[in-house]
């Protein structure tokens, strides 16, 4: 299970997020304050994750300005469905459950992870693999799952 810890522990700097699998640090996220984009470094590789348009993009940071390798966008606002196009991989994202905001990823119509959220005050998203997929792709629908709990919350907040 991957989970985002809480910024600044687990060794890492003030204002930068640990991504925890089974306790140990896998990644890191700094992500930007006012927009949906991060720096995330996952086992020496730099990724920059983004908004371009309608899609949330990843690049590794050698890549070209315009290339994304790492792709999510919205099929159906009303349905809640969104397609993640991980290099040449194809994840269909459907609500796994309304009440607890939870998604369930499917490959081929197989599912191949399942979202959470970690208990008390200040719940953080956590995503269960059955390990079929990289860390890198791991790391993203985590950054996924972050950034549509953020998009909700504050949505709710409005």
């Amino acid at each position: 299970m991957l989970e985002l810890g809480k910024a600044g522990t687990a060794g890492t700097g003030k204002g930068v997020l640990p991504v925890l699998c089974d306790g140990s640090v896998v990644a890191t996220v700094q992500s930007a304050r006012w927009r949906e984009a991060a720096t995330v470094t996952v086992g020496g590789r730099v990724w920059e994750y983004a908004r371009h348009r309608r899609e949330l993009v990843a690049r590794r940071s050698g890549d070209p300005e315009g290339a994304a390798r790492l792709r999510a966008r919205q099929t159906s606002a009303w349905k809640g469905t969104w397609a993640i196009e991980l290099e040449g991989t194809t994840i269909d994202v459907r609500p796994a459950s309304r009440w607890k905001a939870t998604h369930r990823f499917l490959m081929h119509g197989r599912p191949v992870a399942e979202s959470g959220t970690t208990p008390g005050w200040t719940p953080r998203a956590t995503v269960t693999m059955d390990g079929s997929l990289p860390v890198d792709q791991q790391v993203f629908l985590l950054w996924w799952e972050h950034v549509v709990r953020r998009r909700a919350a504050a949505a709710a907040a409005a």
